[in-house]
């Protein structure tokens, strides 16, 4: 999936018409629905924008769509299911024709990342929406989207825990890359990006941190360091004797 979402995005860059460069983006995977069902997806988070590294230009593309979902939908089902086979993995035969791709205008992305972060840093189901439990049984609840009401569901235990350990990642898979000018090894891109920009170097730096506060163990009052006593360096051709 990770592969044909690259694959895809960089095509679709490259040859627009109004961008015409590389794109930069991060790919978020989720593996369950709200409903703990096994659903997996990827969330994308692109800038509507290109660098172009021939003519070093920065092309920007308005509007409230990036791309037409239905050709994203077409040409991601051809790429997923022919990297299928190139594994050797037999699709099964009764593939549906029309693919579900939502592309959406999320502003700056501020709100879009802090959404998807959520999903990186906690569990499958938070402990608030496990409702109720027995020896035999466990009730849930989830959000439902059409309706944006909750729903509950009581299932047996064991499948409870299955539900659960079907979205463990195995070992060495990772849940979020970045492509293109985002990629961690894409500097000498970025920093192409930086210029055409003309980013200041000064926010390029990063920021220091406040000093904790100094109290005072008596009172408690609020210090301030006016003088450091370090020791002086031994002068030069000095031979010391331990």
């Amino acid at each position: 999936m990770f592969q044909a979402v690259k694959e895809l995005l960089k095509t679709f860059t490259r040859n627009d018409t109004k961008l015409g460069g590389d794109a930069g983006f991060t790919a978020i995977l989720h593996t369950h629905a709200r409903n703990l069902d096994f659903h997996p997806h990827i969330h994308v988070i692109i800038p509507a924008a290109a660098i172009n590294r021939t003519t070093m230009r920065w092309r920007v593309k308005s509007g409230k769509y990036l791309f037409n979902h239905t050709a994203l939908a077409q040409v991601f089902r051809a790429k997923f299911l022919h990297g299928l086979r190139r594994e050797n993995l037999c699709p099964p035969h009764n593939n549906p024709q029309q693919w579900v791709v939502d592309c959406k205008h999320v502003g700056t992305g501020e709100k879009a990342l802090v959404y998807l972060g959520r999903y990186l840093y906690r569990g499958v189901i938070r402990e608030q929406d496990i409702l109720h439990y027995t020896d035999t049984t466990v009730t849930y609840r989830y959000f439902h989207a059409k309706t944006k009401k909750y729903r509950t569901k009581t299932v047996a235990g064991e499948q409870f825990l299955a539900l659960l350990m079907r979205h463990v990642l195995p070992k060495g898979f990772r849940r979020t890359r970045d492509y293109g000018f985002l990629h961690p090894c894409s500097k000498k891109l970025i920093r192409l990006v930086q210029l055409a920009l003309r980013v200041p170097g000064y926010k390029l730096l990063p920021t220091l941190k406040k000093r904790p506060p100094i109290s005072c163990p008596r009172c408690g009052a609020p210090m301030k360091i006016i003088m450091t006593m370090l020791p002086q360096p031994p002068p030069e051709n000095t031979l010391c004797l331990a």
